[in-house]
């Protein structure tokens, strides 16, 4: 154990698809732990078909995957089944998303997968919950944007619901769930038995907006418009941030703009006082801003000390400067896309080194045959399970 690899050892069986349940297990994996990703001979964890295909995987599937060994298996016959159970034995983490109730009829819920193996963890991830009116409808990150009002939050200027086009829930329930794990092994140490975590998207959604949330309710359910001068202005070639809240701040930003008689002026005083003459504010700050271009401000609001930035690409941001030289991401090569693809590095872990297993997802059934040998079984064993197509071995 180290704090590079602080759950190496750990064996973790990851039947989950899509986002949420593979990148926590693939935290897990970064952290050090044997993940081994099972997944359906004919179609694959269905992320691997999610936008542009590069090979069998996509922008979805590599980095939800990376670190891990595939074996490609046939749960719908007997023998697929028993290849599973051989390869839970000694397992320490189960991950599953199926929808409620069919993970069951499988033979391979909690209480059957616990009775086997007593102190494992066994993770169910959901849309809705595994109870409630709910719990049984199929959801994605876009269905629980709706469902937990973060769409009617996002609001533009037209008064149009807006869907956040990143995975924001996705990624979100997935790194509470990698927590609900972690702090379950911590506690595992002095417990004769394992336990079942459920976690949902909902749940993990809700969590995600809590101050959001909790602000709209208590104020009555109406969204407040952000106080000038917080938020997106145009210049005059681009769009930049800025987020003015405290006192001095406000001051330092009528410096930056050359118009230190609104500082002066008692009814812009504070964000409080400013709120109900937000509209009349900024009638004169976007005309101001928009007379020069970003950079202009840029240099003014960096000389006092404002919180600003220029509204970037995602291509402009891994071009910037800054994020090279800080180690921010990691450009590393991947089997199946032609081209150095970007890694965020994760926080508390070493960078991803390019060539090296934690940085490179697993094809579909890539590592089958290896991880069937490792549970016992002999070439010629293995070779009858693919020709009757219990087992798909990728290459």
């Amino acid at each position: 154990m180290s704090y590079a690899e602080p759950f190496k050892g750990l064996k973790v069986v990851d039947l989950s698809q899509g986002v949420a349940g593979p990148y926590c297990a693939m935290m897990l994996a970064q952290y050090g732990a044997n993940v081994l990703k099972v997944e359906p001979t004919d179609t694959g964890d269905w992320s691997r078909a999610l936008g542009t295909i590069y090979g069998d995987h996509t922008a979805y599937s590599i980095p939800a995957n990376l670190g891990k060994r595939s074996i490609a298996l046939d749960l719908k016959s007997d023998e697929g089944k028993a290849l599973l159970w051989k390869t839970i034995e000694g397992a320490d983490v189960f991950l599953q998303g199926f929808r409620p109730g069919v993970i069951d009829r499988l033979g391979f819920g909690y209480a059957a997968v616990a009775a086997r193996e007593p102190r494992i963890l066994y993770v169910s991830i959901s849309g809705f919950g595994l109870t409630g009116p709910l719990s049984e409808r199929p959801a994605m990150d876009p269905v629980l944007q709706a469902y937990t009002g973060l769409m009617a939050e996002n609001r533009g200027d037209d008064g149009i619901p807006h869907r956040i086009p990143i995975i924001s829930i996705d990624m979100s329930t997935a790194i509470y769930a990698f927590t609900a794990v972690s702090t379950a092994l911590f506690a595992r140490r002095n417990e004769t038995v394992g336990r079942h975590i459920e976690a949902s998207l909902m749940q993990g959604g809700a969590s995600l907006q809590v101050v959001r949330m909790m602000a709209s309710y208590l104020d009555g359910g109406a969204p407040r418009a952000l106080v000038a001068p917080t938020g997106i202005y145009e210049t005059a070639d681009g769009w930049v941030s800025i987020t003015v809240v405290r006192p001095f701040e406000w001051t330092a930003f009528c410096k930056a703009i050359d118009r230190t008689d609104l500082g002066e002026d008692p009814r812009y005083k504070s964000s409080i006082d400013r709120e109900p003459h937000t509209t009349d504010l900024n009638a004169i700050l976007r005309p101001l801003l928009k007379s020069q271009p970003t950079a202009h401000w840029s240099v003014r609001m960096t000389a006092q000390r404002v919180m600003h930035e220029a509204l970037n690409s995602y291509t402009e941001f891994l071009q910037q400067p800054h994020v090279t030289e800080s180690g921010a991401v990691a450009w590393t090569n991947h089997p199946h896309v032609g081209q150095p693809i970007p890694l965020p590095n994760l926080i508390g872990l070493p960078p991803f080194p390019d060539g090296a297993a934690r940085s490179v997802a697993p094809s579909k059934g890539e590592h089958s045959a290896a991880i069937l040998r490792e549970h016992g079984y002999s070439d010629a064993e293995i070779a009858g399970f693919v020709d009757r197509g219990v087992v798909l071995q990728a290459g």
